[in-house]
């Protein structure tokens, strides 16, 4: 499914209030918990005066594109990119940013580097399971969560029409119902667009079923030919100008005896 990061903003004065909301680690709290806590968040007039969030889903088809193409681009600089673009839009938004806790992927002395060197007047803190010590990162987390929850609900098949509601599970592979709906690969297109394929589960999948297919790198180049000319002909190569007469003029100059004249 998609990945879905979320980012939320309070004042340093109010923010007791997050405690009251009783956030946690969204992973940690039941679906209907989160909703729960979701719903006063944006209801709670002492929550929506304080706290304000906003969410990025990033659809299964990009994450796999960006981890699969030429260039490669690793998850962990998906998820980067993501939270960068966050609090660059918070900022934009006219949000007074002072503070900025972030939920690490990977080292998190070098992710807090790189958010320091773009944000310089930030104080920055990236830890690990930040959202289970922090808050506010909590309150990112279960935006995120619940906004990833739904779009798995109401999700639309555009390969199988006819797809049973949450025929997929949870999209976790310890899941029966996500193990029985991998295993349903298409022997040439594989899975539809709500499968990660660069996920290292449905990779295997397609290794043990799926047809092997092979596709021509025009990088390679040809034998005693090199990379740089390869495919680099010419069009006009294809073309050649017509022998015969001169293209007739249009009958709008003809009727009016119109002529090109260059001396006067």
């Amino acid at each position: 499914g998609p990945m879905v990061y979320g980012i939320a903003f309070c004042p340093l004065s109010k923010k007791d209030i997050l405690k009251t909301l009783g956030f946690a680690d969204s992973k940690q709290l039941t679906e209907e918990k989160r909703d729960q806590i979701f719903d006063e968040m944006n209801q709670k007039d002492y929550a929506t005066e304080a706290l304000g969030w906003a969410v990025e889903a990033i659809s299964p088809n990009t994450i796999s594109m960006s981890m699969l193409r030429r260039t490669k681009c690793s998850l962990n600089e998906v998820s980067m990119n993501s939270a960068i673009g966050l609090i660059h839009a918070a900022i934009e938004a006219g949000v007074n940013i002072a503070e900025v806790y972030v939920d690490t992927v990977g080292p998190p002395e070098k992710y807090q580097a790189k958010l320091k060197d773009i944000f310089p007047k930030f104080k920055i803190t990236v830890a690990k399971k930040a959202d289970s010590t922090y808050p506010i990162v909590s309150a990112a987390s279960i935006a995120a969560k619940v906004t990833r929850d739904h779009a798995l609900k109401v999700w639309q098949f555009r390969e199988r029409p006819n797809e049973e509601e949450n025929s997929f599970g949870s999209g976790y592979p310890g899941d029966p119902t996500t193990k029985k709906f991998l295993g349903e690969v298409d022997l040439v297109f594989g899975f539809p667009r709500l499968v990660r394929f660069s996920w290292s589960t449905a990779a295997n999948a397609l290794d043990k079923k799926a047809y092997d297919m092979e596709f021509d790198d025009a990088d390679d180049g040809k034998e005693g030919q090199s990379k740089a000319t390869y495919g680099s002909e010419k069009l006009s190569k294809y073309f050649s100008a017509s022998k015969n007469e001169s293209r007739k003029r249009h009958e709008y100059f003809r009727e009016r005896y119109l002529e090109h004249v260059v001396d006067f």
